[in-house]
Formats: C-alpha cells, structure tokens, sequence
C-alpha cells in the first residue's frame, strides 16, 4: 500500500516539474514572439512627394509640421519660398527658416491615422501643388512601454501560480521524505535544482525585452541614417544637409576621348635660371647674407661672392709685373712732367704732349687693375627675378668653375613635360591634375623629336593660378584626341571605390533614399569621368556628398 502511494506521489511530483518547466518557457514565447517594434529609419511619422521642380518633406515633430523643400534635379534647398499647406484645419501658411526648413502648426497630428495634405510652393516664377499623405500613430515609445507591462503582467499571474504549486509539491515531498528515506529526499533535491535552474533563464528572457524596447525608444526619438536591409541608404533631410548632399539628371550625350600622359612641373625656361660661379674659389656672403630658400629676388641682385684662390707662383708673376709697371709710370710721368714745361714755349708740340698723357694713363689703368684682381672677388648675380628654389651656399665653402650654387625660379610661370607614347594633337587643349584632384589648363608649346625611353616629351605652359605648383612635382595629363564615345559625364566626386575595387555611384531614388549602383567608368577630363554602362540616363545621380553617404552603415 505504501509503494503504491510512494509511486503515486512521485509521479505526481514529475507532473508537477514538467509542469514548472513548461509554464515559464510558454510565458517567455508569448512576450518574446509579440509584434515587434518597427525598426525603420523613417520612425517620426512623415511624408514626401515630389514633382518636376521641387521634392517636399514634411516630418511630424510634436504638435508641429517641419517642412524640407529643395530642388529636385540638384537637392539644393530652396529659400525664401511660400508655402500654403490645406490642412484638416483649414489653409496654414508656413514660417521659412534660414535654410530651406519651414515650419507649420499642426494640432491636428495629435490624432492618430492618416492625414491628407495639399502643399502649394511658390519659388520666384514657379509654382507647384505637391499633395502628400502622413500616416501618425500613437508614440511609439509608450506603446513599447504598454506592452511590456502587459507581458510583465502576465508574467507576473505564472509565477504566483507556480509557487503556490510548488510549496504545495514540496510539502507533500517533505511529508514523504520523513517516512520515505533516501528516496524521496534525493527526488526533493532534484526538483530544487531544477526550480534553481529555470529562474535565471526567466530573468535572462526579461532582460532581452528591455533591450528591445530601449532599441525602439532610440529609433523613435532620433533621426539618423541607416543602411536598410534591401542594401539602400535611408538618409534624412536633416542629415542631408548636414552631408551637403547635392545631385544632377545624368544626360547622355557624345564626349571626346581622353588619352592620360604621366608628367611633371618643370620651370620655364625664359622666367628660371642659374646662378653659377665663373672661376673656382671661396664663397662670402653679401651684406645681407645669402637669400635663404624661397626668397623673392630681382634680375640684377648681389646673391654672394666668390674670392678666386691665388697661388705663390702668381702672387710673384703678380708682383714682377706690378714693379715693371711701377717703373714705367714713374718714366711717363717724368717725361709727362718736363713736355708740359716745353709746351708752351712752343718746343715740342702739343700731339707729343697729349700722347705721353695717353701712355700714363694706360700704365696706371693696368697698375689699377693687377691690384684688383688680388683683392675684389666675382659677384654672383641674379640672372632673372623670381624666388631661390634651390641653394646650400656657406660661408667659406670652395665651390668649383661652373657649379650651381643657386636655382632661381618664377613660380607664376611653369611649364609640365608629359611623356607621350603616341602621336597627339594637343593643340585641342589639355589640362593637368594632380593626386589632390585640383586640375590646371595648358596650352601647347612643341613636341621632342629625340626619343626617351620609347617616348616622346611634349611641353605645356600651365595658365591662370599655378599656386600649389612645384617644379619636379608628378601630375597626370589629360589630352583630347579625335576619337569620341557615348556615356554620362558625371563628377569625379560622385564615383566612389568599394573594397572590393569596383566602382559605383548612389541614385537619388526618393527623397529620402539612395541606391548604390555599379558602374564602369573612363576619364573623361580633369573634373569628370565618363559612366560607360550600370546607370540609366534621366536619373539622378549624386554629385557630391557620395563618399559620406558610403560611410553610412
């Protein structure tokens, strides 16, 4: 009789673990398998619409309507517009803010459902009638809110329920333990470890749907963009004009080629020169001391001296000759002395007076320049204004006959030498650009007719702002030829690098959302690129802004 009551109660007692173990897990479900939040980009309720001048959006914030208007070929804001929106409270006129945003009172949002507006935009000469439709619900944070106390509720009601099942489990489990022995007391410890073991995956459970609510309190509160799961991007007007975001209607049209040349900045040869020493000898520095690099001379400055070395040998030749002179004048100018006592009394005659002048004259200029060229040094002069591009003079150092000591160069006058492996007309023009993306215009001014390295040299004058020049800097020339190819001109700018090393642009596909596109592109010249294939002509294409909106994730 005992065995059988033994049995029953044990089975009674699984019974009621299963049943503890069943109950939590079900409540669980139920709370973690609900209607889930929207997670959307677009959580304040909005509106857009859009037609051949403008796009319109309209975001309800509150009791109060936040218009964006911009233009709808380039995304640039519109100011300065009126606006008349026909509401469920009759027509409203929207106060313009300073960039493009207006603002409407709208008690009427406070109801939940869908709302029909009608908006008239007036911009200078074009008018437009844009109608929309807002879709509000009730705040979405409180309703997160509502729900999780149902479920807490309920959740609530189970475990009330439990326990009183399991305190009276464990009564009869303790009442059997006594008479039962080992048994009963090894079921009891089983069944508590079990209790144990459910009730952190309870918690763990609850812990998750807060997080759920968090995750949609933030949706629903800020406005950020997002990359959506179909691979577009959701970008915000507010976020628009924070990025700068602007667009353009890409046109099909027939472009010429261009053929890239590798070249360089070299100076012009009739605005650069060298300043370079005649004889070998020992640099001194002028009054000034030696320009230092970057400064600014005139054609005709005093940039330094070289003192020529001279050897005993010469001092002494030097010296020979200086007293041979020495004699000879002092002869002249005797004689000099005694003919122009005798002049005037008629006994010589005036021709030999004027040419023993002459003689003395000529000694001393010898006299005068022997001793020069002991003591003054060759001055080094700058053979053309501009600024010293190059230069390591010191004081005292012994330079060599010919060498360089300083490179002077007009920085508003350069030139680029491009190495062209093919026969080019570049009279049709060319233009430069350097790793920076900045581009210059030049002009032709011959072509080589020696090779160098299976190649040809071609000069260009750079014209207009050569500022952020520099001779010897590498650039990349662009010249057009003859041949011509169809496809989409579009900015540099709007093509951006994926990891992957495929190129692609972002479509403006509303006004609110951007579709990444693969394309293949060529250069086209030093502003854009030409879209060959993967785009669709008379979209909208984005020009600028499009390596912000790549880092949106």
């Amino acid at each position: 009789m005992l065995s059988h009551f033994g049995r029953a109660l044990r089975a009674l007692a699984v019974t009621a673990v299963l049943c503890a173990a069943i109950a939590p897990a079900s409540a669980h479900e139920g709370h973690d398998h609900g209607e889930q939040p929207p997670v959307s980009a677009g959580a304040l309720p909005r509106g857009e619409a859009d037609s051949d001048a403008f796009e319109i959006v309209a975001i309800a914030r509150g009791e109060n309507l936040e218009i964006y208007l911009d233009r709808f070929a380039t995304n640039e804001p519109v100011t300065g517009a009126t606006i008349e929106v026909e509401s469920p409270g009759g027509p409203v006129k929207a106060a313009a803010g300073a960039d493009g945003t207006y603002r409407v009172a709208a008690p009427w949002l406070a109801k939940s459902g869908r709302t029909d507006l009608i908006f008239t935009v007036t911009a200078g000469d074009t008018t437009d009638i844009l109608p929309l439709t807002i879709q509000t619900a009730p705040d979405a944070a409180q309703s997160v809110a509502q729900q999780e106390a149902a479920a807490g509720g309920h959740i609530s009601k189970v475990s009330v329920l439990l326990v009183l099942g399991g305190a009276l489990i464990g009564a009869l489990l303790a009442a059997i333990a006594l008479r039962g022995g080992r048994k009963a007391a090894a079921l009891v410890a089983i069944f508590s470890m079990f209790l144990g073991a459910r009730e952190p995956e309870a918690h763990e459970g609850h812990g998750h749907e807060e997080e759920k609510a968090q995750v949609a309190i933030n949706t629903v509160s800020g406005e950020r963009a997002q990359r959506l799961p179909d691979g577009a991007v959701f970008v915000p007007k507010t976020v628009q004009r924070i990025f700068a975001v602007r667009t353009l209607v890409a046109e099909n049209a027939e472009h010429k080629k261009i053929t890239e040349l590798p070249g360089r900045i070299i100076p012009d040869p009739n605005a650069s020169g060298y300043v370079q020493s005649a004889v070998g000898g020992r640099l001194s520095a002028p009054s000034g001391g030696f320009p230092r690099l970057g400064t600014r001379v005139k054609q005709g400055d005093i940039l330094g001296y070289v003192t020529p070395p001279i050897a005993a040998i010469d001092v002494s030749d030097m010296r020979q000759r200086q007293g041979e002179l020495d004699q000879q004048i002092s002869i002249v100018e005797r004689r000099f002395a005694r003919y122009e006592q005798l002049a005037p009394s008629g006994a010589i005659s005036r021709t030999q007076l004027e040419d023993t002048r002459l003689e003395l004259e000529g000694l001393r200029e010898r006299r005068a320049s022997i001793e020069k060229s002991r003591r003054d040094p060759e001055a080094l002069i700058a053979p053309v204004a501009g600024v010293i591009a190059e230069g390591s003079a010191v004081a005292g150092q012994i330079v060599q006959p010919s060498s360089i000591v300083f490179n002077i160069i007009d920085p508003s006058r350069l030139w680029v030498e491009a190495l062209s492996f093919e026969s080019l007309e570049p009279s049709r023009g060319a233009r430069a650009s350097t790793y920076t993306g900045r581009n210059y215009d030049l002009v032709y001014q011959g072509t080589g007719f020696a090779d160098r390295s299976q190649s040809v040299p071609v000069h260009f004058a750079v014209t207009g702002d050569t500022a952020g020049l520099r001779a010897g800097q590498f650039l990349t020339v662009l010249v057009t030829t003859d041949d011509t190819k169809d496809g989409l001109a579009v900015p540099r700018s709007s093509v951006v690098r994926g990891s992957n090393g495929q190129d692609f642009v972002y479509e403006h596909t509303a006004p609110e959302r951007f579709m990444a596109r693969s394309v293949r592109t060529e250069p086209l010249d030093g502003d854009r690129v030409l879209i060959v294939s993967g785009f669709t002509p008379g979209k909208r294409i984005v020009s600028q802004g499009a390596d912000l909106l790549d880092h949106v994730r």
